[in-house]
């Protein structure tokens, strides 16, 4: 899911988009995520697939990533997304990040 957080647009606001596999699902196999970033819009891929695009015109406030920010990766459990776990839950869950690498 690529999703933007910032002012007036954080948590249960945010802007997001999830991409569904075809055919497929995302914890049996490795995928390639992409990000491009530029001054006026965030690009999200999948596999090579562009499946979502924010620009200032999509968040309902201030723009705020036209400058230096971090990334976070995270495997979340709980909440609202994707609900709360059971007794079907799986644990332990894994994360595993074969390489990150950044362009510029």
């Amino acid at each position: 899911m690529g999703t933007v957080h910032g002012p007036g647009y954080s948590g249960g606001e945010s802007i997001s988009k999830s991409y569904t596999l075809p055919n497929s699902r995302f914890d049996t196999d490795f995928h390639i995520f992409g990000i491009e970033w530029g001054e006026d819009y965030i690009n999200y891929y999948i596999d090579d697939v562009l499946y979502n695009q924010i620009t200032p015109e999509d968040v309902s406030g201030e723009w705020v990533f036209d400058q230096p920010f971090y990334i976070i990766l995270n495997m979340a459990v709980g909440g609202n997304l994707p609900g709360s776990p059971n007794t079907e839950t799986a644990f332990p869950q894994t994360m595993l990040v074969d390489y990150i690498r950044i362009y510029q």
